[in-house]
Protein backbone atom coordinates (compact mmCIF):
# COMPACT_ATOMS: atom_id res chain seq x y z
CA UNK A 1 0.00 0.00 0.00
CA UNK A 2 1.28 3.46 -0.90
CA UNK A 3 2.11 5.96 1.84
CA UNK A 4 -0.73 8.32 2.69
CA UNK A 5 -0.26 11.84 1.42
CA UNK A 6 -2.12 15.00 2.40
CA UNK A 7 -2.74 17.87 -0.01
CA UNK A 8 -3.21 21.58 0.55
CA UNK A 9 -3.33 24.64 -1.67
CA UNK A 10 -1.85 27.88 -0.39
CA UNK A 11 -2.07 31.36 -1.87
CA UNK A 12 -0.51 34.76 -1.17
CA UNK A 13 -0.45 37.78 -3.49
CA UNK A 14 0.01 36.20 -6.96
CA UNK A 15 1.76 33.04 -5.72
CA UNK A 16 -0.01 29.68 -5.70
CA UNK A 17 1.51 26.64 -3.98
CA UNK A 18 0.28 23.04 -4.31
CA UNK A 19 1.60 21.20 -1.24
CA UNK A 20 1.82 17.46 -0.54
CA UNK A 21 2.72 16.16 2.91
CA UNK A 22 4.24 12.68 2.69
CA UNK A 23 5.50 10.67 5.70
CA UNK A 24 9.27 11.20 5.84
CA UNK A 25 12.12 12.91 7.66
CA UNK A 26 11.18 16.59 7.44
CA UNK A 27 12.77 17.48 4.10
CA UNK A 28 11.25 20.17 1.87
CA UNK A 29 11.32 19.96 -1.94
CA UNK A 30 10.17 22.99 -3.95
CA UNK A 31 9.73 22.58 -7.71
CA UNK A 32 12.03 19.54 -7.59
CA UNK A 33 14.81 21.33 -5.68
CA UNK A 34 15.67 21.22 -1.99
CA UNK A 35 14.72 24.18 0.21
CA UNK A 36 18.26 25.61 0.52
CA UNK A 37 18.76 25.59 -3.26
CA UNK A 38 15.42 27.24 -3.99
CA UNK A 39 15.47 30.09 -1.47
CA UNK A 40 19.23 30.41 -1.10
CA UNK A 41 20.51 31.81 2.18
CA UNK A 42 17.21 33.24 3.50
CA UNK A 43 16.68 31.81 6.98
CA UNK A 44 13.53 33.88 7.60
CA UNK A 45 11.77 32.27 4.61
CA UNK A 46 12.85 28.79 5.72
CA UNK A 47 11.49 29.45 9.22
CA UNK A 48 8.24 30.70 7.69
CA UNK A 49 7.78 27.42 5.78
CA UNK A 50 8.56 25.23 8.82
CA UNK A 51 6.34 27.28 11.18
CA UNK A 52 3.13 25.18 10.88
CA UNK A 53 5.13 21.94 11.21
CA UNK A 54 6.97 23.20 14.30
CA UNK A 55 3.77 24.44 15.97
CA UNK A 56 2.10 21.04 15.48
CA UNK A 57 5.33 19.14 16.37
CA UNK A 58 5.50 17.41 12.97
CA UNK A 59 8.79 18.83 11.61
CA UNK A 60 10.46 15.39 11.57
CA UNK A 61 7.39 13.33 10.59
CA UNK A 62 6.59 14.58 7.08
CA UNK A 63 8.40 15.48 3.88
CA UNK A 64 6.93 18.50 2.09
CA UNK A 65 6.71 18.43 -1.71
CA UNK A 66 5.67 21.69 -3.34
CA UNK A 67 4.87 23.00 -6.81
CA UNK A 68 4.75 26.80 -6.63
CA UNK A 69 4.15 29.39 -9.37
CA UNK A 70 3.81 33.17 -9.53
CA UNK A 71 4.80 36.01 -7.24
CA UNK A 72 8.19 36.67 -5.67
CA UNK A 73 10.15 34.53 -3.23
CA UNK A 74 8.52 36.02 -0.12
CA UNK A 75 5.00 35.57 -1.49
CA UNK A 76 5.89 32.01 -2.52
CA UNK A 77 7.11 31.23 1.01
CA UNK A 78 3.86 32.61 2.43
CA UNK A 79 1.84 30.52 -0.03
CA UNK A 80 3.78 27.38 0.92
CA UNK A 81 3.18 28.07 4.63
CA UNK A 82 -0.55 28.46 3.95
CA UNK A 83 -0.60 25.22 1.93
CA UNK A 84 1.27 23.25 4.61
CA UNK A 85 -1.17 24.51 7.24
CA UNK A 86 -4.15 23.42 5.17
CA UNK A 87 -2.59 20.01 4.45
CA UNK A 88 -2.00 19.43 8.18
CA UNK A 89 -5.75 19.70 8.80
CA UNK A 90 -6.34 16.57 6.69
CA UNK A 91 -4.26 14.31 8.95
CA UNK A 92 -6.40 11.76 10.77
CA UNK A 93 -4.77 11.35 14.17
CA UNK A 94 -5.51 11.97 17.84
CA UNK A 95 -3.99 15.47 17.75
CA UNK A 96 -5.47 16.53 14.40
CA UNK A 97 -8.43 18.21 16.09
CA UNK A 98 -5.98 20.35 18.09
CA UNK A 99 -4.08 21.38 14.95
CA UNK A 100 -6.91 23.60 13.70
CA UNK A 101 -7.09 25.64 16.90
CA UNK A 102 -3.28 25.98 17.09
CA UNK A 103 -2.94 27.06 13.45
CA UNK A 104 -5.99 29.35 13.59
CA UNK A 105 -4.60 31.10 16.70
CA UNK A 106 -1.34 31.85 14.85
CA UNK A 107 -3.28 33.09 11.79
CA UNK A 108 -1.86 30.44 9.46
CA UNK A 109 -5.20 29.30 8.02
CA UNK A 110 -6.21 32.78 6.87
CA UNK A 111 -5.25 33.67 3.31
CA UNK A 112 -3.29 36.91 3.05
CA UNK A 113 -5.37 38.57 0.35
CA UNK A 114 -3.29 41.74 -0.04
CA UNK A 115 -2.35 42.29 -3.67
CA UNK A 116 -0.70 45.09 -5.59
CA UNK A 117 -3.00 48.03 -6.29
CA UNK A 118 -3.61 48.70 -9.97
CA UNK A 119 -2.00 51.63 -11.76
CA UNK A 120 -4.37 54.53 -12.41
CA UNK A 121 -4.28 56.66 -15.56
CA UNK A 122 -2.68 60.09 -15.22
CA UNK A 123 -0.33 58.80 -12.51
CA UNK A 124 3.09 57.18 -12.43
CA UNK A 125 1.96 54.26 -10.26
CA UNK A 126 -1.16 53.50 -8.24
CA UNK A 127 -0.91 56.63 -6.10
CA UNK A 128 2.33 58.44 -7.05
CA UNK A 129 1.75 61.58 -9.07
CA UNK A 130 3.96 63.26 -11.64
CA UNK A 131 6.15 66.06 -10.31
CA UNK A 132 4.23 69.33 -9.97
CA UNK A 133 5.84 72.46 -11.36
CA UNK A 134 4.38 75.78 -10.26
CA UNK A 135 6.19 77.78 -12.98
Amino acid sequence: MAAKEYNGTGRRKCAIARVKLVPGKGRVFINGRILKDYFGNRAALEMMIYQPLVLTKNEANYDVRVKVVGGGVSAQAGAIRHGVSRALLQIESDQASEYKSILRLEGLLTRDSRIKERKKYGRKRARKRFQFSKR
